[in-house]
């Protein structure tokens, strides 16, 4: 099923809201690299041909649908989070900022906003409609997914760690990645605070700690 406006309708029958954004985030399980957060808010026109959730299309499709869509939505907004801000902040606090960055980036400040997933990252002082798989569902957040994605591979191809793989990776888990980071430990863009360096005795001891004492936001980080 094709993602319609059926949300963003819904959303705008309440008398205060007169724009709506869809926000999704790519990025969140990558060990290397920042999260990256999308804001897209359109004019409810039809959207260009083979919208999708992002994890849907080849890569091949993804970029030229990213350019008609950075062409087609009425406002886009970018937000991200760096690995450092990740490792501090944890994830939660992490988002919740890119999130923020990227509506604030809107041309257009939005009413509501529908969030994919089924937990609120973002809070106050935005109404968040939660989505699952709203991705799929929901035109603006289909977009959003896109154009997160798109930016984000773009960005962790220009990282060069070719041993590594990013460039077809992203920084997730491939094998590729695994053997390298065994054999070379982590890069200046890894997630230092993450468990994948549990399980390698020759770099264990770069991993970041949290204090477990201390919530989301507020991390302090020892050795």
């Amino acid at each position: 099923m094709a993602p319609t406006y059926d949300i963003e309708h819904l959303l705008l029958t309440q008398p205060s809201t007169r724009t709506v954004a869809g926000v999704d985030e790519v990025g969140r399980g990558a060990w290397a690299g920042p999260v990256t957060v999308c804001a897209v808010v359109t004019d409810l026109s039809e959207p260009p041909a083979g919208l999708t959730d992002s994890k849907q299309l080849s890569p091949a499709r993804r970029g030229p649908l990213a350019a008609e869509l950075a062409a087609w939505a009425a406002g886009v907004g970018y937000g991200e989070a760096t690995h450092d801000e990740i490792d501090t902040l944890g994830m939660t606090e992490a988002l919740r900022r890119a999130a923020r960055r990227a509506l604030e980036a809107l041309p257009v400040r939005p009413d509501a906003v529908i969030l994919d997933g089924k937990h609120d990252y973002i809070g106050a002082p935005w109404p968040v409609r939660l989505e699952v798989k709203g991705d799929a569902a929901s035109v603006s957040v289909a977009a959003a997914s896109v154009l997160a994605k798109v930016r984000r591979d773009a960005h962790m191809a220009t990282l060069g760690c070719d041993e590594y793989g990013f460039a077809d990776n992203a920084g997730y888990p491939s094998p590729q990645h695994q053997e390298a980071l065994a054999r070379l430990g982590p890069t200046s863009h890894h997630r230092l605070s993450w468990s994948y360096l549990d399980d390698l005795p020759k770099w264990r001891h770069l991993k970041l700690h949290r204090d477990p004492l201390v919530g989301e936001g507020q991390a302090s980080l020892f050795g």
